[in-house]
């Protein structure tokens, strides 16, 4: 859950490092660092914080004037694992005898024991991080070939790691490593750039290679070498970049997460762009490699994920139930790795992730893979490892998506699973013009988003009254209790007040007890059907004496004390509009309360170990 960046060429490589780390920033943000190699030797600048820190510390170095004896460098964006958020603990580490310098993402799970031996032959360590001793053992192995050191002293580590190393021996090499953690490195003319992110090269170039588990890649003047953890040689493709660098910037906007709400109309729209096939009154999903044979033999579906993705699952639940009729479990994604799921003849596992790099989602494919399912994959990054690995699936084509706080990822994970039970359900008991209806519905979505945008300024009017406020219930019925869940997923991300998501019927089965005039309620009623149960629900809370805001589509009148009206859409669209005002609700009550939006303490973006 770092962000790592290495660059080999001809410019100043400081303003490429630290340009870099602020593309990453939402990868990480309690501290950072910066080595490059000068007079042959390493020379680091670290600094506690965000990466404005690190840049100022470097401005303000006279060592680091002359910028033309300065060579090939790698830096770091931390969110800590190991060990607090202090300078010592801050990467770039370096061995013993400061002969190598590493930046690492990921987690060495038998480091204690690499620690022993380390002691026990006299090195001394100068942080908490299991990263150092990383650095250590690559160094103990270094005998004048860095490759090596490095292929021997992975051969001894058991975790997960993207690692890119320099050492003052080899001046013009950077060795760099995955398993579990994301590398992918530009290539650029005259110029390399390695990092875990594209974000972090994409104002560079659009030619990339993204790194498998177990490889190892050589970086110098000579060019670009690719290996296997043994040094063999292997082969690995170029790929295209697909979104531009503008795309990653705020456009305008205060926040990355107000653009990338602002985003969710044209997000949606790509993600349903050439699959909605109003003739047959279905749709078209071809990555799936699928024929209708195929899909009609499907007869049960599981579901795995985590964080936003888990609550876009669970709205994928009541779509295959609801409208293909076959079984559907959601299974917390490190649930279903630890927990031994049961994968039955003809099951169709779907992994879900913005990033398509979560360490808990990545281990459930890989058991899905070992149980034999057939699997899919939902991912918003082009070249993720889950895509990669599941080879086959859909992707959202949301735009990069920087804001640590989930939204555009949300919403257009549910378009593509409704698009996807369509796709099901027309082999088996979804009949044309049921299909027809939510087809129109979906086509009309990025319409009725921007009419719920427009709200924006009467919900911030809302949540003047609740910034004081130190919890608060989210509730619904069928498919708005996952909303209700992402609401207060939303809410505890980024203002910090305690917030929990509650099917509305569980109300009298505890949550009750907690009310009273300081614990607002939001109540999410978008269904006429249950309306009058959400009613009954509202009046219990206000009966407690709780102030409640209410979610409701058009028509729907409620006895709340504030209302948010949304328009008036199919059940099956309705979510995604309602989630949507609720981003906006959770963003005004996280920006009065003066709150990092976009960095949220104690979170990071991607959440790459376990």
């Amino acid at each position: 859950m770092c962000g790592i960046i290495a660059y080999a060429g001809e410019k100043n490589p400081l303003n490429v490092l630290i340009n870099g780390l602020e593309r990453l920033e939402y990868r990480g943000y309690d501290s950072a660092g910066i080595s490059v190699l000068k007079d042959s030797d390493i020379y680091t600048v670290k600094a506690a914080g965000k990466v404005s820190s690190l840049a100022e510390r470097i401005e303000a170095d006279t060592q680091l004037e002359d910028v033309s004896q300065l060579h090939c460098g790698i830096a770091h964006t931390r969110w800590a694992t190991h060990g607090g958020p202090t300078e010592s603990n801050a990467h770039p580490h370096l061995g013993q005898n400061s002969r190598i310098a590493l930046v690492h993402n990921g987690i060495i799970e038998n480091y204690q024991e690499l620690k022993n031996d380390l002691l026990a032959k006299g090195h001394t360590f100068k942080s908490e991080t299991d990263t150092e001793i990383l650095a250590h053992l690559i160094e103990s192995h270094y005998d004048d070939d860095l490759k090596k050191a490095v292929s021997e002293a992975l051969a001894k580590v058991e975790g997960a790691y993207g690692i890119a190393v320099i050492s003052k021996d080899e001046p013009d090499t950077i060795i760099t490593a995955r398993f579990g953690s994301p590398i992918v490195i530009g290539l650029c003319k005259d110029e390399v750039i390695i990092a875990s992110d594209i974000n972090a090269i994409v104002q560079h170039t659009d030619r990339v290679v993204y790194l498998n588990d177990g490889d190892l890649a050589i970086v110098n003047k000579e060019g670009i070498s690719f290996h296997d953890l043994t040094l063999k040689s292997v082969q690995r493709d170029e790929e295209k970049i697909t979104h531009s660098a503008e795309e990653a910037q705020k456009g305008g906007f205060s926040t990355f997460m107000m653009k990338e709400i602002h985003d969710q109309p044209r997000a949606v729209r790509n993600s349903v762009r050439g699959h909605l096939d109003f003739d047959n009154a279905t749709t078209s999903l071809g990555g799936l490699h699928m024929n209708p044979k195929e899909l009609a033999s499907i007869d049960r579906i599981q579901l795995f994920a985590c964080g936003t993705s888990l609550n876009a699952a669970l709205l994928g639940q009541y779509f295959f139930e609801d409208l293909v009729g076959i079984p559907c479990q959601v299974t917390q994604a490190a649930d279903f790795r630890y927990r031994n799921p049961i994968i039955e003849k003809n099951t169709l596992a779907i992994a879900l992730s913005q990033s398509g790099e979560t360490a808990d989602t990545l281990a459930a494919v890989h058991e899905a893979k070992r149980k034999g399912a057939d699997l899919i994959a939902i991912c918003n990054a082009v070249g993720s490892t889950i895509a990669r690995e599941a080879g086959r699936g859909v992707y959202l084509h949301a735009g990069p998506e920087i804001s640590v706080a989930s939204t555009k990822a949300f919403t257009t994970q549910v378009s593509v699973l409704l698009q996807l039970a369509i796709l099901l359900g027309r082999t088996k008991r979804l009949d044309r013009g049921q299909a027809a209806d939510i087809l129109k519905a979906i086509d009309q979505l990025p319409e009725q988003i921007e009419e719920v945008l427009k709200l924006s300024d009467s919900i911030r009017t809302i949540t003047e009254k609740y910034t004081d406020v130190h919890s608060m219930f989210f509730i619904g019925r069928g498919y708005q209790y996952p909303v209700a869940l992402e609401g207060a997923l939303k809410v505890k991300e980024i203002s910090y007040i305690h917030a929990e998501g509650y099917h509305a019927a569980e109300l009298k089965h505890g949550p009750l007890a907690l009310l009273d005039e300081k614990v607002p309620v939001v109540a999410i009623c978008t269904n006429k059907d249950s309306a009058q149960k959400i009613v009954s629900n509202i009046r219990e809370c206000s009966s407690r004496k709780s102030p409640v805001i209410a979610v409701v589509s058009e028509g729907i009148e409620t006895p709340a004390d504030d209302s948010i009206t949304i328009p008036q859409a199919h059940p099956t669209t309705a979510p995604i509009l309602a989630a949507v005002a609720l981003q906006l609700f959770s963003f005004h009550i996280a920006d009065l309360r003066g709150c990092s939006i976009d960095q949220p303490k104690n979170l990071a973006k991607s959440v790459t170990v376990e």
